[in-house]
């Protein structure tokens, strides 16, 4: 939906409400102010859509089952029991996966693909690789 217009709910529909020029300038302003006083901020929410959260469950829970199966296979040489305990985790991973795969929902698989397609492989997965390291870096070091 454009900056410019408000969506009202009718019973036969949805209409779209241009805004005055009055209030266009006012939320010209309010979103200028808010690029001002936090750009960090404002990038990420710009940057943010609402499958963020379920994809990076989906990456937790396809890196568990990866440790899971490396767990499986370890155990497997020493005990039943924990090897067994691998497999629990790669199936609660697996599972957790697929409930969070549905919730995803076509569109929302269909955005993320564009999205990984746009941005390449390597960065819409290691992304927060660059993140962790932006993170710890010292202030004034010059790296």
């Amino acid at each position: 939906m454009p900056c410019g217009k408000m969506a009202l709910s009718r019973a036969e529909g949805k209409a779209s409400v241009p805004l005055s020029e009055d209030e266009e300038r006012i939320l010209s302003e309010i979103a200028q102010q808010f690029y001002a006083d936090d750009p960090e901020f404002a990038r990420e929410v710009g940057e943010t859509t609402l499958y963020t959260h379920t994809v990076r469950r989906m990456k937790w829970s396809g890196l568990g089952f990866v440790l899971g199966v490396g767990f499986l296979i370890a155990a497997l040489s020493t005990s039943y029991l924990l090897a067994f305990g691998g497999f629990l985790l790669m199936l609660g991973c697996a599972l957790y996966f697929e409930r969070n795969l549905r919730k995803l929902g076509k569109a929302g698989l269909e955005q993320i693909t564009s999205t990984m397609r746009a941005a390449g492989l390597r960065d819409a997965i290691g992304g927060a690789k660059g993140k962790m390291r932006d993170r710890f870096k010292r202030p004034g070091t010059g790296d």
